[in-house]
């Protein structure tokens, strides 16, 4: 669903960037409480991972494509605040260097689908955990139903800002329904990935999983007349939490998973056109596009602009650009990280020239 330049007015342009400015000030001080020495790499590598599987669109009605928007998978994984911070790195890339979403429209991006969508997701998720059994299988289930959720949610944000201030004059009941229809069977694709990522990331290290923190509850199984029953709520107990483990062979697992998903996997994605576009074409307001201004950007439409094979052109343009967002991703989560630090830093360096 990333925004073209041309399809929202300059005035709702600025007053979404501004707002898309003071929600990533907000998730900058927010993040601190979220990341520690283990978990900003592995926030780097979420928006890596987020980069490489919107490149995989894929096919949903009527020729018709979608791609996964993120912001439920990051928000379990590495907390809201942090979420954001994510998909701001990956539209931001993702704008400047491959073409995609449109430069005056950044703003417009950041607020549809890296804020609506985090926080409708989250808080569809806290809500569900809060009332389902703490288990791995209603974690995994709480995600499928919070990023089904957040795709529509950000349908019909995307509808409001056209409503404001959309450069075309057409009946708005029409692009709400367009929208919110294509982008609900959309969400099922999101709901799917989504909820096999954080499930498999729980089966194998749960402590690194934000929204379950806290541990989850395992049922105690006894063995009556040679068969495992569960044990009575009375005697079950917490999941210890698990010694603290080297992050190492996960970053590096899911590293090449994304690089595999951008390199190889993206080129057998579907050419349709995504929900937005679909819609912008049906309505008549994809008229209004305009060049993007960095259309002549070597890597523009996910492809190396002097490689003339498709698939080599590609798989090099996503290898850079999962390159590129971890890189930058982890930079910026290291220095939050850093500076959550600092406060606690200044006292032991005295003591050190005390001492």
């Amino acid at each position: 669903m990333h925004v073209p330049d041309g399809f929202i007015d300059a005035p709702v342009s600025v007053a979404a960037g501004v707002f898309a400015v003071g929600a990533v000030a907000v998730s900058l001080r927010g993040a601190r409480r979220e990341l520690d020495e283990r978990t900003a790499p592995l926030a780097g590598l979420v928006a890596a991972f987020i980069f490489a599987v919107q490149m995989l669109n894929f096919p949903v009605a009527a020729g018709t494509s979608g791609h996964l928007m993120g912001g439920a998978l990051a928000a379990i994984l590495v907390g809201p605040c942090t979420a954001v911070l994510c998909l701001s790195v990956v539209l931001l890339l993702q704008g400047i260097f491959f073409a995609d979403g449109g430069l005056t429209a950044l703003g417009v991006n950041i607020t549809v689908m890296g804020v609506v969508t985090v926080v409708v997701a989250y808080g569809v998720f806290r809500l569900l955990t809060g009332l389902l059994p703490r288990t791995r299988r209603s974690a995994t289930a709480s995600a499928f139903v919070a990023a089904l959720v957040s795709v529509p949610a950000a349908a019909a944000a995307f509808t409001l800002l056209y409503w404001i201030g959309g450069t075309t004059d057409i009946p708005i009941g029409k692009v709400f329904t367009a929208m919110v229809g294509v982008h609900v069977l959309i969400g099922i694709g999101e709901a799917i990935i989504t909820a096999l990522t954080v499930g498999a990331v729980l089966a194998v290290r749960p402590d690194l999983v934000h929204g379950v923190q806290g541990g989850l509850a395992a049922p105690l199984k006894l063995r009556v007349d040679g068969e495992l029953v569960d044990a009575p709520a009375a005697t079950r107990d917490t999941e210890p939490a698990p010694a603290r483990r080297s992050t190492r062979g996960f970053w590096i697992t899911g590293l090449v998973s994304a690089f595999l998903l951008a390199g190889f996997v993206s080129f057998y994605a579907s050419a349709n056109p995504d929900g937005l576009e679909r819609v912008a074409g049906d309505q008549g307001f994809d008229e209004k596009v305009e060049e993007h201004g960095a259309a002549d950007s070597p890597l523009a439409d996910y492809g190396v602009g002097d490689i003339e094979n498709a698939r080599l052109s590609g798989g090099l343009a996503g290898v850079i650009g999962v390159s590129a967002t971890v890189v930058v991703g982890t930079g910026v989560f290291w220095v939050v990280r850093r500076r959550k630090e600092e406060p606690g830093d200044a006292p032991r360096d005295r003591d050190h020239e005390n001492a």
